[in-house]
């Protein structure tokens, strides 16, 4: 009872200073927060573009992994709140809390620049690098001295691959900042409808809150009558993928992206740490302007010379072909030998960079979330909700697709791309 009251207080008088924000009106922070949101690191999140070359599309998509991350710890705040009130109130400690806001808001500090471009790349994981930075100075110093939070605990929340958990209380919070009604989630699919303009995926985050009830194995669990809203999330995700995430235009951008970075890695013109610690500035002053063949794709994608798609298809797992797209190295082989072949068909030089092979990674709609029903918990799958296995099953069938997108210079005179799949 002690540890709740000084919870309560702690999130009721310690959050005073309001920061206007566009979609949740204000935010309210303390001068510990500030003095994190004033450090290099964190100043560094507001030169990365959430949805990276989405604005290409929607070009209000300029937000900031920085304002994101501000909404993060907002709804943060707002959970555990939601939470210490519960007659069935989780056993957390101030300590503990304070960690988990510190790591709601710290959560994307590693992040690399063009938002998910760089997803299958040999790089660490953006969580590993926050970490990392979390426990390094000036932040390791800032959590210490001004958040009074421990900075392996803060780490330890965000990256679930390290070993340390320093308390209890760490599997508690990373449930909580990684799950089905996660702030992380429910901040960015209303923040990025917001700012792409698509008004349909608006989430009433003030009831999914009241919604909440308590689960000591999963953290968090629903109330039966909040199904409705879990499926109105995951509804929501489903729409921004097929509008916004996996948008034709933008998977084109984001492709070339990754091959720009991929092939340079491949063949070790570029290191791991050089791509470390950029944001979308920094990167393409430090690589589209050095000389490098696949670098001019970062070039064109900032002019928007885009590849055209010339084929595309449903992936299709069953198919031995599709399955092995799924590796960007059997894909990056297949575009080299593609290359050759139009090569051979157009009568002139192809540069690899010109030919790219694009596959969506997997996606999923399972909710690992309790339902509460009158006293009884029940997994979500087997609540009184539309979400069956067939519905989930096909929403990614829906979104995932092969597309073969090539360089304006050769894109019209290619007839029946869809052999350039042929081994």
């Amino acid at each position: 009872m002690r540890n709740r009251r000084s919870i309560v207080a702690h999130l009721e008088s310690d959050y005073q200073k309001p920061i206007r924000d566009p979609l949740w009106k204000h935010i309210y922070v303390s001068d510990a927060v500030q003095h994190l949101l004033d450090a290099q690191p964190c100043r560094q999140l507001s030169r990365i573009k959430q949805l990276g070359p989405a604005f290409l599309v929607y070009p209000g998509a300029t937000h900031t992994r920085l304002s994101h991350s501000l909404g993060v710890f907002d709804i943060a705040r707002r959970v555990i709140r939601r939470l210490v009130q519960l007659p069935d109130a989780p056993e957390i400690t101030l300590d503990g809390v304070r960690a988990f806001l510190a790591a709601a808001l710290l959560h994307d500090l590693g992040h690399f620049p063009y938002t998910h471009s760089f997803k299958e790349l040999p790089l660490a994981d953006h969580e590993v690098l926050t970490g990392t930075l979390v426990q390094s100075r000036p932040i390791s110093g800032l959590l210490r001295d001004h958040m009074k939070a421990d900075p392996q605990t803060v780490a330890a929340i965000v990256d679930t691959t390290a070993d340390i958990a320093p308390s209890g209380e760490v599997a508690f919070f990373r449930s909580l900042l990684s799950g089905a009604l996660d702030p992380d989630k429910l901040d960015y699919l209303n923040r990025d409808a917001y700012f792409c303009g698509v008004p349909y995926v608006v989430q009433d985050i003030d009831f999914i809150l009241s919604r909440l009830r308590a689960d000591g194995n999963r953290g968090i669990a629903v109330d039966v009558s909040g199904i409705s809203a879990v499926e109105n999330i995951l509804f929501s995700k489903y729409l921004m993928y097929r509008a916004v995430y996996w948008h034709k235009t933008v998977r084109v951008a984001t492709a070339m992206i990754k091959k720009a970075v991929y092939q340079p890695l491949r063949e070790q013109v570029v290191k791991p740490d050089d791509l470390y610690g950029l944001d979308d500035d920094l990167f393409f002053v430090q690589f589209a302007r050095r000389d490098y063949a696949a670098f001019e794709l970062i070039r064109r994608v900032y002019d928007r010379r885009l590849h055209q798609v010339v084929w595309d298809a449903p992936f299709d797992p069953g198919n031995p072909l599709h399955r092995q797209l799924g590796g960007i190295e059997a894909r990056h082989r297949l575009e080299e030998v593609a290359a050759e072949r139009i090569a051979g068909r157009v009568a002139r030089r192809v540069p690899p960079e010109w030919v790219i092979i694009d596959l969506p990674e997997s996606i999923s709609f399972e909710v690992d979330l309790a339902v509460w029903d009158e006293g009884r918990l029940s997994n979500y799958p087997d609540s009184d909700t539309v979400f069956s296995a067939p519905v989930v099953d096909g929403f990614t069938r829906t979104l995932r697709r092969i597309r073969i997108m090539l360089s304006p210079e050769i894109a019209d005179a290619v007839t029946h791309p869809e052999e350039l799949l042929e081994s």
